[in-house]
């Protein structure tokens, strides 16, 4: 018997239940979700509609959707499917900081690589939203900065005065970085195949 396919946004809810459930379960199987046209259709119109400027190759929308947005997954896919994609290398640009002398480098990514990097925020974000505390706001879906404040204003009324600000730099980049990715493990690499960065993970079967 075949199962019917299932939709991206109930694929995200069954992702997102099996990670709240069973909080030590190992997650497999998911770079298939990432490859699928629908995953990668709903990653373009998110880079889409936050806009930004080209990155280093000068393609913007405009152009893609001029050449054909259809085409332009479909070449995305082909790659991820071959694993002959590669990243680009971000356009670099420095904007003012503080209002003083410093400045902050932005990396800006090409669109193609941006819509990559959003169908993997797609299938991998319900396994890490699962782990987040409810005291968590920053860079969640569905969540605001208003909500963050009205969470401290009740705090305050309750007599919760001590704050401890931290601040993480070069997280990804930092020694022991392996535990982050505890829930996703990523295939051994066959013959002949770049090596992939190694994980303890593992990840969920989800039968579409």
């Amino acid at each position: 018997m075949t199962n019917a396919p299932i939709s991206l946004q109930d694929l995200r809810r069954r992702i997102y239940v099996k990670a709240k459930t069973e909080t030590t379960w190992r997650f497999w199987g998911l770079y298939v979700h990432v490859c699928k046209k629908e995953t990668l259709q709903e990653a373009y119109q998110m880079a889409k509609k936050n806009d930004g400027a080209p990155g280093i190759d000068g393609v913007t929308f405009e152009a893609i959707g001029q050449s054909g947005v259809e085409n332009f997954l479909k070449q995305i896919q082909d790659e991820l499917v071959n694993h002959t994609y590669q990243p680009m290398p971000v356009r670099k640009k420095e904007i003012p900081k503080d209002g003083g002398t410093k400045v902050r480098v932005l990396s800006i990514p090409a669109i193609r690589d941006r819509v990559v990097q959003g169908a993997l925020k797609l299938i991998l974000e319900p396994i890490f939203e699962a782990d987040f505390q409810p005291g968590s706001y920053g860079y969640r879906p569905k969540r605001t900065a208003r909500e963050a404040v009205l969470r401290v204003d009740r705090a305050i009324v309750q007599g919760k005065t001590r704050v401890i600000d931290l601040d993480l730099r070069a997280y990804f980049g930092a020694p022991g970085e392996a535990w982050r990715f505890q829930r996703v493990r990523f295939p051994c690499r066959k013959e002949g195949e770049p090596p992939h960065r190694k994980s303890s993970l593992g990840l969920m079967e989800v039968t579409t």
